[in-house]
């Protein structure tokens, strides 16, 4: 079985991906492209593991055809920041200790990357708002929304 070769911009990367028939962008991110940064919770896109951005906007992508990405920029939590350069939202959860399990974090970091560059100085509901879709079985949504509220002050300093 063959499928489409489709590509796009990975975390500021061209990339190339045959997508077969029926698979889902997060299943190429986490096959072909060997990412596991994005999670599989649900598979219906009701849990939030497996935002990512696209094009700049948060999408759950469980079950989002691997298409939808031809052409278009696709950003994983691999993309944010890393040891060396972290993003203030990573910074910000490591400081308020914002996980604890961690399943949830790349799709709620995602998320609320995608809000700060829209909303660079959200409220409390607003982070709340953007948050709504993640499920977080740990109880750390206080501190995760602590932790967006501060790198929202740290990318004012």
């Amino acid at each position: 079985m063959t499928g489409a070769r489709i590509g796009f911009i990975l975390n500021g990367q061209p990339v190339q991906v045959e997508a077969l028939p029926g698979m889902t962008l997060l299943e190429a991110l986490r096959g072909p492209l060997g990412l596991s940064g994005p999670r599989f919770g649900c598979g219906e896109e009701a849990c939030g593991a497996c935002h990512v951005r696209i094009d700049g906007e948060a999408h759950p992508c469980c079950a989002l055809p691997a298409e939808v990405a031809a052409g278009r920029a696709v950003q994983t939590v691999e993309g944010l920041g890393d040891a060396a350069h972290p993003h203030p939202l990573q910074r910000a959860f490591a400081a308020e200790q914002a996980g604890q399990c961690g399943y949830c974090l790349s799709g709620i970091l995602m998320s609320a990357a995608a809000l700060l560059e829209a909303n660079p100085a959200p409220d409390e509901a607003a982070v709340r708002g953007a948050l709504e879709p993640h499920l977080c079985r740990c109880g750390a949504q206080n501190r995760i929304v602590r932790a967006v509220l501060r790198a929202a002050q740290e990318r004012a300093a």
